[in-house]
């Protein structure tokens, strides 16, 4: 994707590989509402340490990205049946601390996405689970 890329017109696609540049894009924009437009309006997401969803979930994820984080993720499984998709990801994200410094957090994620009737997949289920604490970010 180039750096013309229109935040507001991103879609996720059967492809995995590309579901997961997308999804990194906007995460990495900072835009909550920019990555909210990924999901689902029943979609739930684990992000915050907690399932969320509707207005909790968008309010989270905006929260979240106004700290400006950095998250990196590499595909590692993808299977697909019909109008749903399994994605499980690696992830590292470093997020700032009150201090000034930044922190790393790693670990896998599991996405579930849908098909809709318009035929755009949308995420219905963000679940990343940390794998160890978190570390001060070099």
């Amino acid at each position: 994707m180039s750096t013309e890329t229109d935040l507001y017109n991103l879609e996720l696609t059967a492809d995995p590989d590309q579901q997961n540049e997308v999804f990194l894009l906007a995460f990495n924009s900072y835009d909550g509402a920019v990555f909210d437009r990924l999901y689902r309006d029943d979609a739930i997401s684990n992000l915050s340490g907690s399932p969320l969803t509707g207005a909790a979930r968008t309010a989270k994820i905006t929260e979240m990205l106004a700290l400006k984080p950095s998250l990196k993720a590499t595909l590692r499984h993808s299977y697909t049946a019909g109008d749903v998709q399994l994605i499980v990801v690696d992830y590292q994200l470093e997020v700032p601390t009150p201090d000034g410094g930044r922190e790393e957090l790693r670990g896998t994620c599991t996405d579930v996405l849908r098909r809709g009737e318009d035929g755009k997949w949308l995420m219905a289920i963000d679940r990343p689970i940390p794998l160890e604490q978190p570390t001060a970010a070099a």
